[in-house]
């Protein structure tokens, strides 16, 4: 695979290159520097309830056209939307990127919304809503415990929204955030494929180059910060439905933005240690030694423009009482806070770490992904390429010393999911 190449037309349009030519076909996404984080106080669900309305065409592509012009090329398309950003993706042909590369510059700006279009969509975002609440308890978890973890910053509100406040967006609503974000100057454009950089910049130059820019958007995104986490918190969601009992523990971290230098790959690093596979301290332990547990892991989520989030979950096994496994948790922690990891476990992930980057490489859309992510949340080209380095570069020490300052039971929320009892001389109403 070649090397990735940029460039940023007039109007502030960032663009990547990415030649893959092993197949011919190629994946577009344009990335908008605007997610639910970047919401009014009031109207959460907006960026996600836009991306659902940006299919329903414009003056010059009615809705549908999109999908009847890519899926009969045996392409795909579609969209999501995230807490800083919000991205639009199509897999198709190489023959057909000019074809998506016009849609896509299209409804940049030509977007066409009709109140009949909207309210049924606004359905449609409900009805995800409570499928996906109604269905999994594990969801409605992890919306009470990320509340619980931001007690000022927006990653507090659901990417989906509230209820009650989605409930009340309008078209109004929608068309003046696409007015406000949805610009050349606040887009990143990943093109990764069958392509060679020259010709992208012609067929990007022709497509985009004559949208103007949004001069109020700010340079700088600025949202409220959170205050320095001053004691531990826990949430108990009780659901009928739950099979085995399960913790999850939400920690405030820096994400690979806010990190200090070399900081955003030691959590990479002690992530894969405590929580990465089979072979990884939470697994072993809790899993394979003392059989507590039927899985568990841990995550850290460090494409984020602000602060972000070190989780650790399990699922008890039957019969097993979370305070054991939390005490095993608890223990685990304090154990790699008092000794550092052996120069065999840290070997062990850093190889599986840039492992995964290489197989990463070898798939256009992960890469591509990989690249969006990264940009649109504060990181640049170099911070992205340079990661297997910051990997490499990380030592026992590092990872001894972040576990006792970022794992902290103060910086945290415990949430524990249990199964709902009904007293028996209580009919319980349906």
């Amino acid at each position: 695979m070649s090397s990735t190449t940029s460039f940023t037309l007039q109007n502030g349009l960032q663009v990547i290159v990415i030649p893959d030519h092993r197949t011919p076909v190629v994946t577009q996404m344009i990335w908008y520097k605007v997610g639910s984080a970047d919401e009014p106080s009031g109207k959460s669900g907006l960026a996600h309830f836009l991306e659902h309305l940006m299919f329903k065409g414009t003056s010059k592509h009615p809705a549908n056209e999109f999908s009847r012009a890519a899926l009969p090329a045996g392409g795909n398309h579609n969209a999501f939307t995230g807490f800083d950003y919000t991205s639009y993706f199509q897999q198709a042909p190489r023959e057909h990127l000019g074809k998506m590369m016009e849609f896509e510059a299209d409804r940049m700006t030509g977007l066409v919304l009709k109140d009949e279009n909207v309210l049924s969509e606004r359905d449609v975002v409900l009805e995800e809503f409570n499928k996906r609440l109604a269905i999994h308890p594990d969801e409605r978890l992890a919306e009470q415990v990320m509340a619980a973890l931001y007690l000022n910053h927006p990653y507090g509100r659901p990417i989906i929204g509230w209820r009650h406040e989605i409930e009340k967006l309008t078209r109004d609503d929608a068309l003046t955030f696409y007015k406000r974000f949805y610009a050349p100057n606040n887009a990143i454009l990943i093109v990764a494929g069958d392509v060679a950089p020259k010709e992208i910049r012609s067929m990007v130059k022709e497509r985009f180059g004559g949208i103007l820019a949004q001069p109020t958007i700010p340079l700088e995104r600025l949202r409220p910060q959170e205050p320095t986490p001053g004691a531990p918190r826990t949430v108990t969601l009780a659901d009928s439905r739950v099979e085995h009992p399960a913790l999850h523990r939400y920690y405030l971290v820096p994400s690979a933005r806010t990190a200090a230098a070399g900081e955003g790959p030691v959590l990479d690093v002690l992530e894969q240690l405590m929580g990465g596979g089979v072979n990884s301290y939470l697994y072993r332990s809790l899993v394979v030694e003392k059989q507590l547990a039927v899985t568990a892991g841990a995550s850290y989520h460090s494409a984020a423009l602000d602060p972000t989030l070190f989780q650790i979950w399990a699922i008890a096994k039957p019969g097993v009482k979370l305070s054991q496994v939390e005490r095993s948790i608890d223990e685990i922690i304090a154990e790699i806070g008092r000794n550092p990891a052996s120069t065999e476990d840290l070997k062990r992930v850093k190889t599986q770490l840039i492992a995964q980057v290489t197989f990463v490489h070898y798939d256009q859309a992960m890469l591509a992904r990989r690249y969006g992510r990264g940009l649109t949340t504060g990181l640049c080209i170099e911070d992205i390429r340079g990661w297997p380095d910051g990997i490499r570069a990380v030592d026992t020490e590092q990872v001894h010393e972040a576990v006792r300052k970022w794992l902290d039971k103060k910086r945290s929320v415990t949430g524990y999911l249990i199964k709902e009892s009904t007293p028996k001389h209580v009919e319980k109403l349906s």
